[in-house]
């Protein structure tokens, strides 16, 4: 029978003596945290939101079956292996006890939309974590790059970045030489939109089997069992950042098509929906691992979103290697792109105890030029690169000062362009700092302007659907894209030394804020705020350093709002030497339950790129509640 202990911040720490009652354990405790939000990804994932929002979510309801996520979550079930079935199983066990137990507390937005959480079939982690991972190849990207390059021919790439909704995230890895301990460090976040409650849901899984030991702390997808992309596992720790490989593809298809679809006319073809697999052979030797290699070989199973994973283990070893599927492809008579295979050079390199791997949605080298073709700007691993330099005697600290970095990249290429009040700026976008505020001001009406541009009237048409609108907003496309406007001088012919001068006028006219985090607060998005028929439970408003090009990556969209709506939705620092001294955070907190003592606890340490303590004494964690009766 698996027991549930707690640590300070209600952290799950799930202990039993077989890996089926573990996983059992497991759903029971996130049945508990987050019973509302799994009820919220168990619509998403079948198509049934409107139940939820009405209206609102017609969109997506529509997209999740036209892609056909229960489709390939059926077929990905059905295609593993008998104990990674029953490991699932057991899973799904724990969540419908959670969810059915009359003692529970019913979180309040089930009260509000007077429903009760159904319970879930056994594919449903499957189709949750297809649903969560579906868009992350940037399918409205590639749907709004067609229509700049239709739009603007040869210089639509000058409206090429990170995109509004991507998957984002920083890793970094230093070999023992470099350390304190002389065993290796990782640091890393990932980056995605904030929400609320959070995607992740931190956990340890500690199994007692004499045959089949572990004890794993890290970050699992709500409704998924394991840990995927962020753990450690005491011999062993590993993480990842998104790798922008290119392993979707959009085609143009009649009406006779029976295959999954975007929209109407755009055939649909993903690694996880043509092989019917979602990657979950790796949970398990994942949680086994003891070695880089086993994490390694543990990645062979990976299916989708393709990452570049930093692992390092307690005997010094330090390895980068991407995972996932990603397709080799024939163009065809037609222009179109015809698969042919799997890539399967994986581009393992080892670093060694003085070396370093950093690793941020970049432009790495060959390895990410064969299979990708869109990067992140270098700015956020440049910045890294340097704040690592050839330093030594490295610690938990000095990762989390990485975190907290906030220096903008990009910046200097709007130089010459910005006010000259803000010549002796530090570049830094502070909380506190009025400089930064002045800078966001003055950014936001410059980007305010170029939108307005007249070239750029072709791409006003509303978006082919309401799902992938927030990519065809061009106020916010401009916002991202601007460092690569700047610095192409006169791009579209606009004067932008003219457009930065007027654009000061509009700012001096009606002033900055007092700072930069008095605007740039947490603004995580609940179900709730899709519709307008309903009222999202309060998160606090509190203050952000950080940008979306700064390594302290807190987005905001120049020219539309100040508001920080993506980031890091988790950090972590893993020490190989002593699992203890490291630490970990999310935004919020272990409990979806508004009003729980758990439910924010953390947000006031991540705002403050502070971490978490790891706790792995048992004798220091709270025995929760019993069984459900």
């Amino acid at each position: 029978m698996a027991r549930i202990y707690r640590d300070p911040f209600g952290v799950p720490h799930v202990r039993a003596t077989d890996v089926l009652d573990l996983a059992r354990g497991q759903g029971l405790a996130v049945g508990r945290d987050r019973a509302w939000q799994l009820e919220w990804l168990r619509r998403r994932a079948t198509g049934t939101t409107a139940g939820v929002l009405g209206v609102a979510g017609d969109a997506w309801d529509r997209f999740a079956g036209h892609v056909r996520i229960v489709d390939t979550a059926r077929r990905a079930f059905d295609g593993l292996g008998a104990e990674t079935q029953a490991f699932v199983t057991a899973y799904v066990e724990g969540v419908n006890a959670a969810l059915a137990d009359p003692a529970a507390t019913v979180p309040p937005e089930l009260v509000t939309v007077d429903l009760e959480p159904e319970p879930w079939p056994v594919w449903m982690p499957l189709a949750t974590f297809h649903a969560q991972q579906v868009l992350f190849a940037d399918i409205g990207s590639t749907l709004w790059e067609r229509r700049v390059e239709a739009a603007l021919g040869a210089d639509a790439a000058l409206l090429s970045h990170e995109g509004p909704l991507p998957a984002g995230s920083n890793a970094w890895a230093v070999g023992g030489d470099r350390t304190a301990s002389g065993l290796p460090l990782i640091g890393g976040d990932p980056h995605r939109t904030f929400e609320s409650p959070g995607v992740y849901h931190q956990v340890r899984l500690a199994c007692d089997d004499p045959d089949d030991p572990f004890d794993v702390v890290g970050f699992s997808f709500a409704g998924v069992p394991g840990v995927q992309h962020f753990a450690h596992a005491g011999d062993v720790a590993w993480a990842i950042t998104n790798a922008m490989a290119d392993y979707q593809d959009l085609d143009e298809v009649g009406p006779d098509h029976d295959g999954p679809t975007v929209l109407p006319g755009v055939g649909f073809r993903g690694p996880s929906t043509v092989l019917g697999d979602v990657g979950f052979e790796s949970l398990l030797p994942l949680l086994r691992a003891r070695t880089v290699d086993d994490v390694d070989a543990a990645f062979e199973h990976w299916v989708e979103p393709v990452n570049n994973v930093v692992i390092a283990d307690v005997h010094g070893s330090v390895r980068y290697r991407w995972a996932g599927r990603v397709p080799t492809r024939e163009v065809t008579p037609d222009g179109g792109r015809r698969w042919t295979g799997w890539r399967t050079d994986r581009h393992r390199v080892d670093v060694g105890p003085a070396g370093q791997v950093v690793t941020a949605n970049d432009r790495r080298g060959p390895e990410s030029a064969e299979i990708g073709r869109d990067f992140a700007p270098p700015h956020r691993a440049d910045r890294i690169r340097e704040l690592l330099g050839e330093r030594t005697g490295l610690t938990v600290d000095d990762f989390t000062a990485i975190h907290d970095d906030a220096l903008l990249g990009g910046r200097d290429a709007l130089r010459h362009l910005a006010p000259a009040r803000l010549a002796d700026w530090d570049g830094h976008m502070r909380a506190e700092s009025a400089d930064a505020a002045a800078y966001a001001a003055w950014r936001s009406a410059f980007v305010t302007r170029i939108a307005a541009h007249p070239v750029f009237d072709p791409l006003r048409e509303p978006a082919p659907d309401p799902l992938v609108a927030p990519w065809f907003d061009v106020t916010v496309m401009v916002g991202l894209a601007l460092p690569a406007l700047a610095a192409a001088g006169t791009p579209f012919g606009i004067d932008l030394a003219e457009t930065a001068r007027l654009a000061d006028d509009d700012v001096l006219a009606t002033g900055w804020p007092e700072s930069w985090g008095a605007t740039h607060v947490f603004d995580p998005v609940h179900a709730f705020d899709l519709s307008s028929e309903r009222t999202a439970p309060p998160v606090p408003a509190v203050p952000l350093s950080g940008d979306q090009d700064c390594v302290r990556c807190v987005g905001s969209l120049p020219g539309l709002s100040d508001g920080a709506y993506r980031g890091a939705v988790a950090r972590y620092v893993w020490d190989l030497a002593d699992r203890t001294a490291g630490g970990w955070v999310v935004p919020m907190g272990a409990s979806a339950v508004p009003g729980d003592a758990h439910h924010v606890d953390q947000l006031p340490l991540w705002a403050e790129a502070r971490l978490a303590p790891i706790v792995t004494d048992w004798d220091l964690l709270t025995l929760d509640t019993p069984e459900p009766t």
